[in-house]
């Protein structure tokens, strides 16, 4: 028997399949019934609670189709569950509405890692995923950076910012831009333009761009919540008979805070004035709304602030704790704003004039080649020249003050056997302080970035208790202090540095180092103090140069830069020498090691005890006698200085004590 297709009603099915709305796409809905959180994920395991996240329901409605904006951009603090959103949003799409989607992270490294430990597990712990994304499937070319739905129907496209060939060739009606703020210039120009310009073609397109806020102006984040509608969550004061609907700013806790009792955080309802205590919160959240002072922009680009105090995930206890804590370090204080209150910090870019320093200076309670009381770890910073090696001595102590101690040049390359013994004699200086004992150098931390094989043929001379290589990285989220990744020599063979190799943030001490050289109380925390007898060239450098807008590949980015025709070796030597305190535990030792610390080398002398005499310097060898580049064993210190233990097995021995 031949049956026959009822072509008519094929071609009515056909037209009513097009004609059929799109299923509601529901990211809150999606969450809910998918994402359920590993104790290795969350403090809270468990199924995704929309009443404990209450506060990112509107940001994931307005991730859907159904809200006509194009943009949805989040800033906020760390830790907050911004990933958490940005795998519902991807997750979400490739099972309800699917088709290719882009997730950039700054680079390629970042990208690889989140692919195999956050969506990976995603796609593998998630029923709704797994049947679209199975595990041995190798089809399509699925790999680390790309993984296609078994059907063929939808892509995730996973790529850095920093790959310009990542960004191209490809349009993808969603897209995900993850980490903002650290995105940097790359070869082809700004890479937020490049992958913008993916989803331009098609109209009805949704970029998610979401970061912690780094440093403003040139804050990548802040300038896009800046750019649309400016949502922010208010919620009512709890008090009877008022009901004042506001947003819990950082300003008004801080105003609130007491260091006699840091544990009690509150708020102050902006018009009736009672106080906000935290167990307001929930029953606040439960009545909050989002309210946009530029909404107009809300069809166009919604943009969403939140930060730590809306979060059951960290206590108002805990954001009191966390202040006083970085309270007066302007490094610890740009962190705590950054991650804590998710705000961006605003530098000032400026050195106070050098003419203020100096007058400051003149006026010391201490000179020149002085180790003050206080002043208990002591460190130096060695910037290596074509034809001299400049060297300053830095004094640190409790509640982040320093003083500078001395500061000069030792003539010739470093390379020369002259320069170099003249260096070794410098690691066995010492300086008498305030009680008339002598100090010498903890750590010194030499710059590597130029002549990198002389610089270690010195360095190596010495243990990596004692010397240290560094270089600046002149970036506004780099790292303070970080080991230098494995780096290998033309014939693959790892280098023999590089386990005493660190690279510094430069940017971020800069910006923190004018901070507390524009403190004038010598009592405040980062106090910089500075001695009498220094010249003006030294002040000079120190505060020589600014970050300032600079044209990169055709897009402008901020960065430090000199002044015209001025030399910055103080300041370059001075972060060098901090890098060193910082390498020794600086930000985080404990009281218990700063009063060791007093008591050993600040302890009143004994009647008819002798103090040792500075040794005396030792001549330059014949320059034939140092024919080998290799780092011959460490010399023992002179007999004065060889009871006193230095350098990092110092300080472990006083931490075992």
């Amino acid at each position: 028997m031949t049956v026959l297709a009822n072509a008519a009603r094929l071609a009515a099915e056909a037209i009513a399949a097009a004609l059929k709305p799109p299923a509601k796409v529901d990211f809150l809905d999606w969450a809910v019934r998918n994402i359920v959180f590993t104790k290795r994920e969350s403090p809270e395991p468990g199924p995704y609670n929309p009443d404990r996240f209450s506060y990112f329901n509107e940001v994931l409605r307005a991730l859907s189709p159904s809200d006509p904006c194009r943009i949805v951009t989040l800033a906020k603090s760390a830790q907050l569950g911004g990933t958490v959103l940005a795998n519902v949003f991807t997750g979400g799409s490739m099972e309800m509405d699917p088709g290719d989607l882009m997730y950039v992270h700054p680079t390629d490294n970042n990208a690889e890692r989140w692919s195999k430990m956050k969506l990976t597990p995603m796609l593998r712990g998630t029923p709704a995923l797994k049947v679209l994304f199975p595990e041995k499937s190798r089809e399509g070319g699925n790999s680390t950076l790309y993984k296609e739905r078994a059907d063929g129907l939808g892509a995730i496209l996973i790529s850095g910012a920093n790959s310009p060939a990542s960004l191209s060739q490809v349009t993808v009606p969603r897209q995900v831009q993850d980490d903002l703020a650290k995105w940097e210039t790359n070869s082809a120009g700004d890479p937020e333009v490049q992958a913008d310009s993916r989803s331009r073609a098609i109209t009805f397109a949704k970029i998610f761009k979401i970061s912690t806020p780094l440093v403003m102006p040139g804050c990548r984040i802040t300038k896009s919540y800046e750019a649309g509608s400016q949502e922010r969550l208010f919620v009512p004061c709890p008090h009877p008979g008022c009901g004042h609907m506001q947003s819990l700013e950082w300003e008004n806790m801080q105003a609130n805070l007491d260091p006699e009792d840091p544990e009690r955080a509150f708020f102050t309802c902006v018009e009736c004035e009672q106080p906000i205590e935290e167990h307001h919160r929930a029953w606040m959240l439960k009545r909050h709304e989002w309210r946009a002072a530029n909404p107009k922009m809300k069809r166009i680009h919604r943009s969403f602030y939140i930060w730590s105090a809306y979060s059951f995930l960290q206590s108002w206890k805990q954001v009191a704790f966390e202040w006083f804590k970085a309270k007066g370090d302007p490094e610890a204080e740009r962190a705590f704003l950054n991650d804590t209150v998710g705000q961006a910090f605003k530098s000032t870019g400026e050195a106070p004039p050098w003419e203020a320093l100096r007058d400051r200076a003149a006026d010391a309670p201490y000179g020149r080649g002085v180790i003050p009381l206080g002043a208990l770890l002591i460190t130096m910073g060695l910037d290596v020249q074509q034809d001299r090696v400049e060297w300053q001595v830095v004094g640190f102590g409790r509640n982040g003050q320093r003083w500078v101690i001395d500061y000069d040049i030792v003539p010739g390359h470093v390379s020369e056997p002259g320069t170099r013994a003249r260096l070794d004699a410098l690691m066995g200086k010492t300086w008498p302080n305030g009680v008339g004992r002598r100090l010498g150098i903890d750590l010194a931390a030499i710059d590597g970035n130029a002549y990198t094989e002389d610089v270690w043929g010195w360095a190596g001379r010495h243990p990596a208790s004692r010397v240290i290589m560094v270089r600046g990285a002149n970036r506004d989220h780099s790292p303070v202090l970080e080991q230098v990744r494995k780096e290998r020599n033309a014939a693959g063979k790892p280098l023999k540095y590089q386990k005493r190799f660190y690279n510094f943030g430069s940017s971020v001490l800069k910006m923190a180092l004018y901070r507390n050289l524009l403190k004038q109380d010598p009592g405040e925390p980062g106090y910089v103090h500075l001695p009498q007898g220094m010249e003006d060239e030294f002040f000079r450098q120190l505060t020589a140069e600014r970050r300032v807008a600079v044209k990169k590949f055709g897009v402008e980015v901020y960065r430090w830069v000199p002044d015209p025709g001025q030399r910055n070796e103080a300041l370059d030597t001075h972060l060098q020498a901090e890098t060193a305190a910082n390498r020794l535990g600086l930000r985080s030792m404990p009281e218990r090691r700063w009063q060791r610390l007093q008591d050993e080398r600040e302890a009143p002398l004994e009647p008819g005890e002798a103090v040792p005499e500075e040794p005396a310097p030792s001549p330059s060898p014949d320059p034939a006698a140092d024919t080998s580049p290799a780092a011959p064993p460490d010399p023992p210190p002179p007999a004065a200085e060889a009871r006193r233990p230095r350098g990092l097995m110092a300080l472990a021995r006083l931490n075992r004590r």
